[in-house]
């Protein structure tokens, strides 16, 4: 049965169906999947076929969006059922996509990943000011600031980022982490930034790491 439920999470994400998406979420809870196999085995693949098809020019903005739509919708649930244990915190991590850019597909991935690795977590979805960024995560108390892009475009805003807490004197308080298709290593050690993630499991490795150090 989890199969079916695997291949229809994955459909409802590539044609933008919310509703479906969260419905599918629910159903996948109540047959006793695994919270993070449902996201990883269903949803997940969905997400990167639709990646896949904006990247290829088969699938363009309107539709990115809604996919993206549903794809948090689904997280939502599946993170409110992944089971929160305050004594594995391993700190807190605001995440956002920069100014400009109001893709954020994978940030759903990484959020619900950090979450369920036991982050404390502050989504401040996609579009957001670098001074929104450095306000909320003044007020959040956070250790670590990751920022996505999927435009070469909106890359330079997280360069601008770096600059802002320098400026502030605020770089040495906060880890930054990366991420987002055009970005690389050789873009964050060009701007200074702390880490570079390809993916959100590499994500999770980056910050734990960097709360090591």
């Amino acid at each position: 049965m989890s199969e079916k439920t695997f291949e229809e999470a994955a459909k409802a994400i590539i044609a933008g169906d919310a509703a479906t998406a969260a419905d599918l979420a629910r159903r996948g809870l109540d047959e006793g999947i695994e919270p993070l196999i449902l996201l990883d085995q269903g949803f997940v693949p969905g997400i990167n076929e639709v990646g896949d098809l904006f990247s290829k020019g088969k699938l363009f903005i309107p539709g990115l969006i809604k996919s993206a739509a549903a794809m948090e919708k689904a997280t939502e649930i599946i993170n409110a059922a992944i089971p929160q244990e305050a004594e594995i915190v391993q700190g807190k991590i605001v995440l956002g996509t920069v100014q400009g850019d109001v893709h954020d597909i994978g940030k759903t991935i990484v959020v619900a990943l950090f979450k369920a690795n036991g982050f404390e977590v502050l989504d401040l979805g996609r579009d957001v000011p670098n001074d929104k960024i450095i306000e909320e995560a003044e007020k959040f108390g956070a250790d670590i600031i990751g920022t996505s892009t999927l435009l070469t475009t909106t890359m330079a805003l997280q360069k601008e980022l770096e600059e802002d807490l320098n400026k502030a004197g605020l770089r040495e308080k906060y880890k930054t982490i990366i991420g987002g298709a055009p970005v690389t290593q050789r873009w964050a050690d060009r701007i200074g930034a702390d880490a570079y993630a390809h993916d959100a499991s590499d994500g999770v490795q980056k910050a734990k790491a960097l709360l090591n150090k």
